[in-house]
C-alpha cells in the first residue's frame, strides 16, 4: 500500500505540469494546508533529500555543490539537493519518472533552520520565480499570544501571492476541509507512533521513518488517512498477538536527533541482533501537529508550527525528553551529532548530562550526518553501540 500511495504522489507530481497544475516547493514543516487547498501540487525537497541519502547517492553529488560555493558544513540536504540539481540525477529516475519538478513558486518556514530559506532562493534565482515565507521565532518557551499573532500574520500574508501564481482565489471551505484532513491524519500518525509504548513495541524508529512518508508529502489528502488507517489496525492487531519487531526484546532505546539515512538498515540489522528496539525519537514525532483546527485555520497552523521540539528552548525540549523516556519505558538515550545539522543536534549544550543526573538514564552519543557518510564511522558506531548495549545489560544485571 505504500508504494501504491508514494508512487501515486510521486507520479502526480511529475505530470502535474502537463495537465496545467502549479507547483509549489514546501519546506516539509510549512503552509502544505494552504497550498493543497489552492491546487497546488506540493513538492518537499527535504524528502527529497533524504531519498538521496538512502539511496547512498548524496556522497557523490555534494561535492557539486561545494564546488559552487555552498560550505560541507552546512545541511547536506540542501547540498545533496542542489548537487542533484547540478548532475541531472536523482532517485526519481529509478522510479521511471523524470527528476524533481521545477517550481512556480518556493516556500519555507524558518522554524526547522535558516538553511531552508538559502535553499529555496537558490532555485528562485536559477528559475526567476518567487520565494516567500515565514521566519519563526527560535528557542520558545512559552507559546505566547504575541508569538502566535506574529506567525499566523506573517502565514496569512502569504495568500495573495499564494493566489497569484495560482490564478485563482483560497476558498475558505475548501481550507478547512484540508485542515481536517490534516488533523486526522496528524492523530493516526501520533496513535501509529504511540503503539511503540506497548512491550514489546511492534515498530522500531527505523520502521518510523519510512512509514512517515505520507505524513510528510501527503497531509491534506484522504490518502494519508486510508494509509494510517490501515496501519494502526495492523499495529494494534500485533499488539493483541505479541508480534514483536525485535524478537526477544531486552531493553529500550531512544533516538534522538536526525536519521544516519545511508545506514537504516545496517544500524536495525544491529539493534535487531543486540535484542535492543528503537522505541521513540525526536524526529519522527516532528510531523504530530495537535494545535490544528479547520474553525481557526491561520492561528492554529501557527501554533502547530511553532510548537516543533526544534523552535523550543532547552528547558522545553528536556522536559519533553522526560516525557518520552518514561512513556516509552527507555532504557537509554542515543543522540546522534549531527555534523551538518546542529538545529537538530540536541547534544551540544549538556542536555545528555542533565537528564542523566536527573534520571539516572544511561546515554550514547554517535556522530555523523543526515547525509553526508564521509562524516559517519561505521566500525567506530557500531563498536559504541555494542558497548552501550552491555551498559545497559550490566545495569540491568545488578537491579
Amino acid at each position: 500500500m505504500m508504494k501504491a500511495v508514494m508512487g501515486k504522489y510521486y507520479t502526480e507530481l511529475t505530470t502535474g505540469p502537463a495537465q496545467g497544475k502549479k507547483t509549489a516547493w514546501c519546506t516539509s514543516v510549512g503552509p502544505a494546508e494552504l497550498l493543497r487547498a489552492l491546487g497546488y501540487n506540493v513538492y518537499f525537497p527535504e524528502n527529497h533529500g533524504a531519498m538521496l541519502g538512502a539511496t547512498r547517492m548524496a556522497p557523490d553529488l555534494i561535492p557539486l555543490a561545494n564546488a559552487r560555493g555552498f560550505s560541507p558544513d552546512i545541511c547536506s540536504y540542501l547540498t545533496s539537493d542542489i548537487g542533484s540539481y547540478l548532475k541531472g540525477e536523482s532517485p526519481f529516475q529509478k522510479m521511471k519518472l523524470p527528476g524533481p519538478p521545477k517550481a512556480d513558486i518556493l516556500v519555507f518556514n524558518t522554524n526547522q533552520c535558516r538553511d531552508v530559506k538559502d535553499w529555496f532562493q537558490f532555485y528562485a534565482r536559477e528559475w526567476n520565480v518567487p520565494c516567500i515565507g515565514i521566519h519563526t521565532p527560535r528557542s520558545l518557551g512559552e507559546l505566547d499570544g504575541p508569538v502566535i499573532e506574529d506567525v499566523a500574520r506573517q502565514t496569512e500574508a502569504l495568500v495573495p501571492e499564494f493566489e497569484r501564481v495560482a490564478g485563482q482565489k483560497l476558498d475558505p471551505e475548501k481550507l478547512r476541509a484540508v485542515m481536517a484532513l490534516s488533523r486526522q491524519c496528524t492523530e493516526l500518525w501520533k496513535a501509529v507512533l504511540e503503539a511503540a509504548a506497548a512491550v514489546p513495541t511492534p515498530i522500531t524508529f527505523f520502521d518510523g521513518t519510512i512509514q512517515m512518508g505520507p505524513a510528510v508529502v501527503l497531509r491534506g489528502s484522504q490518502d494519508a488517512v486510508d494509509y494510517y488507517k490501515v496501519l494502526l489496525a495492523e499495529l494494534k492487531q500485533c499488539i493483541a498477538n505479541g508480534v514483536a519487531a525485535v524478537d526477544g526484546e531486552k531493553f529500550r532505546i531512544y533516538w534522538d536527533g536526525m536519521p544516519v539515512w545511508g545506514k537504516l538498515r545496517d544500524l536495525a540489522t544491529q539493534f535487531q541482533a543486540l535484542k535492543a528496539a528503537v522505541v521513540a525519537s525526536t524526529y519522527c514525532n516532528s510531523w504530530i501537529f495537535d494545535d490544528l483546527d479547520p474553525a481557526d485555520p491561520f492561528k492554529s497552523m501557527a501554533r502547530a508550527y511553532c510548537r516543533l521540539f526544534i523552535c523550543r528552548s532547552e528547558d522545553r525540549k528536556e522536559k519533553y525528553m522526560e516525557e518520552m523516556v518514561a512513556k516509552y519505558k527507555v532504557n537509554g538515550i542515543l543522540y546522534h551529532d549531527a555534523k551538518t545539522c546542529p538545529n537538530n543536534s540536541n547534544n551540544r549544550y549538556q542536555m545528555p548530562q542533565r537528564l542523566e543526573q536527573k534520571l539516572r538514564i544511561p546515554y550514547l552519543v554517535i556522530h555523523g550526518d543526515l547525509n553526508d557518510l564521509r562524516l559517519y564511522s561505521e566500525e567506530q558506531a557500531r563498536t559504541n553501540i555494542e558497548a552501550f548495549i552491555e551498559q545497559l545489560a550490566e545495569r540491568a544485571a545488578h537491579r
